[in-house]
């Protein structure tokens, strides 16, 4: 079955960003431009005669910017996925989470040629994100414009599935500057050691889809819970500080961006700083988190596998590891060393994930003891870290 082109609106001020981004879309057989608009003004009246299966938008243009583009999108009740172009600076930062909080689907730098991710890079992330994206929006609009199911919907479903999932497998990006890449390799058979014991740390990993999946889970967590949270999401540095302070202002956690030396303790969310590797030690009067400027592991920095390996090690059998949406296999390898350690492993199901890579990979290798819909995921952690209440 051939797949239609998934169709992207560009939306930047610039001339030569917009020239940028379409011939990195019009270079993938899969992927079409179908418009251009000069600022959020121009999308919004382009939007009903173009139908775009995903938008790339600029936040800082002229008349109506990014921000007023995605609050009217809103008002319209218009879903199409937005992915943000975003710019090194802290009010740039401020400004992507306060698109992310307005339904935009994801964030991804721009090419800067001054120190900034360069454009093969960016070219990679992109493609990626407007496969994800675009593949999900088109499936649901799919079923929505089709009243009921017959036998060749379905089988056109899954096949459309497939061919999004084999795009995920074949398609091999370079690597952002900041990041080595991996050798592929099989990961080795692990057998737990022993039963799992009360846990008493939650340790996540998440990248491609990760802001706006943490904002859909943590919320949900019973205010209750009493267990401390460690987060690696793939970020760069100087987003994470406002990521964390986005996340604090809708969960009931205390949720900030990890320091180094910061003391592991119950109801807060810590945040590994972009770019910078976070770990657990243990002290002798606490655990606390080590924050280091190591070289990349497993292709990143922060890397998840970085975080799960210490945790096997301090934490043993009590606690939980949670691998997420993401391209690649950072954590697959240490989640492993966690399931070897006894502690619980669960993973997002490939039905949520904006791209089912870590997780397909830890589930692949048998790391795994559960793999849950995005939608499960807080009421699973919560009943997983209820044993800390019932053996404290």
């Amino acid at each position: 079955m051939t797949m239609d082109k998934t169709s992207v609106l560009i939306v930047d001020d610039s001339a030569l960003m917009r020239n940028l981004i379409s011939r990195i879309i019009e270079q993938t057989d899969d992927l079409s431009v179908c418009g251009t608009a000069m600022n959020g003004k121009f999308a919004l009246d382009k939007l009903g005669r173009l139908d775009p299966d995903v938008i790339v938008l600029d936040l800082e243009m002229p008349d109506v910017d990014g921000i007023g583009f995605l609050t009217e999108r809103k008002k319209r009740g218009v879903t199409v996925p937005v992915i943000i172009l975003s710019s090194l600076a802290e009010r740039g930062a401020r400004i992507t989470m306060d698109a992310l909080s307005l339904g935009a689907s994801d964030f991804i730098m721009k090419p800067t040629g001054r120190g900034g991710p360069d454009v093969q890079g960016v070219a990679a992330q992109l493609v990626e994100m407007l496969r994800s994206y675009g593949d999900e929006f088109r499936m649901r609009r799919s079923k929505r414009r089709t009243p009921g199911t017959n036998e060749r919907e379905v089988e056109e479903g899954a096949q459309h599935e497939a061919d999004r999932e084999e795009r995920v497998e074949q398609f091999e990006p370079p690597v952002l500057p900041t990041h080595t890449a991996e050798p592929a390799r099989g990961l080795p058979a692990r057998s737990p050691k022993r039963r799992p014991g009360p846990v008493r740390l939650v340790a996540i990993g998440v990248s491609t889809g990760g802001p706006n999946a943490l904002r859909r889970v943590l919320p949900k967590l019973d205010a209750s819970l009493r267990v401390p949270i460690l987060v690696v999401q793939h970020m760069p540095a100087g987003f994470t500080t406002e990521f964390a302070r986005s996340l604090d202002r809708i969960c009931d956690y205390e949720v900030r961006e990890a320091q180094d030396g910061d003391i592991i303790v119950e109801r807060r969310i810590l945040i590994a700083p972009g770019d910078r590797h976070m770990r657990v030690e243990q002290r002798q009067l606490a655990t606390t988190v080590r924050i280091t400027d190591d070289e990349p592991v497993s292709g990143h920095r922060p890397s998840v596998d970085v975080l799960f390996a210490s945790v096997a090690k301090c934490y043993g059998n009590e606690c939980l590891a949670v691998i997420m949406t993401g391209m690649g296999r950072d954590g697959a390898r240490e989640i492993g060393s966690i399931y070897e350690e006894g502690g619980l492993t669960f993973g997002q199901d490939a039905s949520s994930a904006v791209v089912y890579g870590m997780p397909r990979a830890a589930c692949e290798a048998g790391y795994l003891h559960r793999q849950l819909n995005l939608e499960e995921l807080a009421a699973a952690i919560g009943e997983a870290a209820e044993s800390v209440t019932e053996h404290a």
